[in-house]
Order: structure tokens, then sequence, then C-alpha cells
């Protein structure tokens, strides 16, 4: 399906709808911008007296409402479905024929005028300067962002960083701060400052965090019954105009998240340090206080996080959403480092994957980097790898989003894992079904210590949370629960739908 990425649409439908003017941070990147505005949101909602805030995210998690969140609750169904059918209505009325991404995008901007929040931080959903929240109006957006860039969505946003930075970089706004993210590619800060110029944007100064301990116990077991996540690290940071640094525990997993956590203080930052009658009202509540406490208390599912399988196996399991080779990356550094920590003797990891069919990117590029390169040759000779291939729900209002077929994820696996023990879904087994099994499969291999890597794909980590619930994920103040697996007229991988079970032994 072709993706028409034009404003003009939008430019005469948002004619008819009330003018937009809430107070809105404008995050872009191709990894690393929910985090951000996760960090910047729950910074704003832990003032005092609290800010009424709105988050917009894309694609949803379980529902369409948690794409549009108001003071960290999805929005209620009920005034999603109104402003939705306003908006509509209004697409029908003009002529406009918007597609699914910009209806909602309309609708998310609609809810957060109607509600009046305080500000809104807004997440880009592909690209930047042709991409619907650009919608936005100038006088609306304090702050724009962009983290991390790297190869996605080639097809659509162009073949090289350059080009990718570029478009991306098209959120900026003449007059208004821009922070430049960590960039693994020296073009971006080339590409991002020619727009810049062009634009008449201010690029605020990118603060530094440390990390000042990050205290795993010396005893950190995979094993069911001795698991508890790692604790938080403890990270500083100083940001004008206080004289003191800032000091915090910091709950979300992996290097990369320090880079978005240094993006989200620079938007903060710039908030505290340029002066408009909006940003002063704003930062006279962003108190050292409540910077510690919202970065304390920053939440982000499906990002390294940490739950366990159902009982009576509760197995660990690590659930994030890395769906290209510069997250895989990531994931595989995490999983490196987890695995080298612990003090397990032998160590099951079974990977649990589903990909998007994203051309021009292969399932190649974005496998090998989470499977060939990140173990040890230590790690090698204590852990054994099992890896199920399956596919993944279509996300609603999304039908252009296909999966891989798993035959051909399992090409690919044994060409990097000849040697890896393979569970490879059917072709014609229902996929409310593939998870569940998938995850039996996954415990039953787990002979004593084990972690459980479910990845690939934000919509394979959209099952998981519609299939097993709220788990409880990584607060080390408490040990994770099982979670709540959903009734399944197949519990065990004995009754379940066939599968093909894969190994090296097949001819």
């Amino acid at each position: 399906m072709s993706i028409d990425l034009s404003l003009d649409r939008l430019q005469l439908a948002v004619q008819y709808l009330p003018t937009y003017t809430r107070p809105t941070y404008h995050i872009a990147g191709t990894n690393g911008k929910g985090s951000v505005t996760a960090i910047i949101s729950s910074i704003l909602r832990v003032t005092s007296p609290p800010l009424n805030v709105g988050r917009y995210n894309s694609p949803h998690l379980i529902a369409i409402n948690d794409c549009i969140v108001i003071n960290d609750n999805p929005v209620d169904t009920e005034l999603l479905n109104s402003v939705r059918a306003e908006v509509e209505r209004v697409d029908a009325e003009q002529g406009t024929k918007l597609s699914n991404f910009e209806l909602l995008t309309l609708t998310a901007l609609q809810i957060f005028e109607r509600v009046g929040v305080d500000i809104a931080v807004v997440e880009v959903g592909m690209g930047g300067r042709l991409d619907a929240t650009n919608i936005i109006p100038n006088e609306a957006i304090l702050v724009s962002a962009l983290t991390s860039v790297d190869l996605d969505h080639q097809a659509f946003l162009g073949n090289t960083i350059s080009a990718i930075a570029t478009e991306k970089a098209g959120i900026a706004r003449s007059g208004t701060p821009f922070v430049l993210g960590p960039q693994k590619y020296p073009e971006v800060a080339v590409a991002v400052k020619v727009v810049l110029r062009e634009k008449g944007t201010e690029l605020a100064p990118l603060l530094a965090v440390h990390q000042i301990s990050n205290a795993t116990p010396l005893d950190f077991s995979l094993r069911p019954l001795s698991f508890h996540p790692p604790p938080k690290c403890q990270v500083s940071c100083s940001l004008s105009p206080f004289l003191e640094g800032i000091t915090a525990n910091f709950p979300l997993y992996g290097e990369h998240q320090l880079e978005n956590l240094a993006t989200a203080l620079s938007v903060i930052s710039a908030t505290l340090t340029i002066k408009t009658p909006t940003l002063d009202r704003i930062s006279c509540l962003l108190t050292p206080l409540a910077i510690t406490r919202g970065i304390d208390q920053v939440q982000w599912r499906g990002r390294l996080s940490f739950h366990t399988t159902p009982s009576p196996k509760t197995v660990p399991v690590l659930v994030d959403g890395a769906h290209n080779p510069a997250s895989a990356t990531a994931l595989a550094n995490y999983i490196n480092r987890i695995l080298s920590l612990s003090t397990d003797a032998i160590i099951d990891l079974t990977y649990i994957l589903a990909l998007s069919n994203s051309p021009p990117k292969t399932p190649l590029q974005t496998l090998s980097p989470l499977l060939l390169t990140h173990l040890s040759n230590e790690l090698r000779r204590r852990v054994r790898v099992h890896v199920a291939l399956l596919s993944f729900s279509s996300p609603a209002g999304m039908p252009w989003v296909k999966a891989t077929p798993p035959s051909d994820l399992v090409t690919v696996v044994r060409a990097l894992i000849p040697d890896a023990d393979t569970w490879v879904a059917g072709e014609d087994v229902e996929l409310g079904v593939l998870l569940p099994s998938a995850v039996d499969w996954a415990a039953d291999r787990t002979e004593d210590a084990g972690l459980i890597v479910v990845a690939g794909s934000l919509y394979l980590v959209s099952d998981y949370y519609r299939i097993y619930g709220e788990a409880r994920s990584s607060d080390t103040n408490s040990s994770p629960g099982p979670v709540a697996h959903q009734p399944n007229s197949n519990p065990s991988p004995h009754n379940n739908p066939p599968v093909r079970r894969v190994n090296r032994y097949e001819v």
C-alpha cells in the first residue's frame, strides 16, 4: 500500500476544525522518540501543582486509546469516538480522504484542545517534514527534538542517513529551540544544521548524563525462583539555571536509554533557559525535585521491560520493540550485559521473534545484530540458544502492515545460528494462539536458568501485552509476579495446533 506523505489534505481539513493552541513538545527520530516523550511527560506530571499533560504516540500498544494519553491514562473511549466522528465528518464533507494515521493525529490534537491540556508531548509518526504531526501550528511548538537517526523506512524517507536526517529535521520551526540528541552518524548533525539555518531555528545545547552507579547484585541469577529485575541506575546531570546538579534513579534499562534521557533533559533545559511567556509559566514549575521525581517514576512498556511467564514455571521474559538494525544492536548489547552478570552455569536463551515485512529492510539486516554478534566466547559456552518464529496480529486501522512469514525467517535464522533449536509457527494456525504456544515452548526449553526475549516488532509486543495483560514490570522495589494468562483452551504446547519444529538435523 502506498502512503501519501503530504500535508496538503491536512491543511485543508484543519480549516474546518477548532484551531490547535496547546503548547507542544514535538519529538522526531528513528529510535528513542517514544522513550523521550515518556520521560518528558513523566517530569511534567509531577510538578507542584501538577500540569495537565497530553501525550501522543504511535502505534498503539494494546488498544487505539493508548495512543492518546492524558495524565498517564488512555483517553476515554466515549471522548475518543466523539472527537473522531467530528474529524471524520470534516474529512467526508471536504473530500480530503485522510489516512487512518492522519485521522488519528487530528483526533489526538482535537482531544488535547477540547480537554485543554496545559502541555502536549507529541511523537512524530514517520519522518518529520511531511508527517501528519507537523500540521501543528508554529506558535504552538515550544521545543522540537530529534532522537537517534538510523536507516529505516528508506522507501519513504530516502536511502541515506543524510536524507533521512533532513526529512526528520523538517519539524524544526523558526524561532523555537531544537534539540539534537546523541547520534551514531556525524552526517546527521551536518544535515540537521543545514535545515536549522534555512528555517532560522536555534540549536539548543545537548546535556551530558552521567551514570553514577548501576548496582547489579553480585548474585544476579536468571533462575525463575531467584530472579529480580536489575535495579535502577543512578544518574546525574547539570541543568541551567540550577546551581546544583540533578541526581536521580533511572528505571529504563540500556545504554541507549541514557542517550534518550540526555535528549529529554535537554528539552527540559531549553524550557528553563529560553524566555517566552508560555515557557516562563511552565519553567517555574520545573524544580529540581520535580525533575528528579519524574525521572525516577518514568515508565515505558515494551522497551527492555521485564516480566515473567505464567505459573507454574515463571521464567524471566524481556520484552522489547526492537525492529531495525540499530534497535536490535541496542537490545543485543543489553542481553549480553545481562547474561554476563548472571552467575548461572548454563542459561537457556530463547528468542520469540516476529518481523514486519518492510522492504527494503530485510530480516537478515534486523536479525544479524541480534542473533550473531553479541555473545562472547565465554557466553557461548554457557548459553543454549532457542528461537521461536511466528507472525503477529494485524494492527487495528493499519491493513498495510504485514508480518514476514515465519517460514522466511527460519531460513535467515538457520544461516545465522545453524545449531539453534528452532520452533516455527504453522502457516494455518490461528494468530491468537501463536504467541501463547511460543511462550509455552520457550518455558519448556528452560531447564534451570533462562531468559525469554520477545522482540522484532512493536506489533508482536502489542500481542504480548494484549494476551498477558498488565504483567508486573521492571519495578525493582518488588519481585515480579507471574503475569495473568488469559484463558486458553489449549494451555499446553502439546495440545496446541501443530507447528513445525526445525533443528540442524532436519533435511
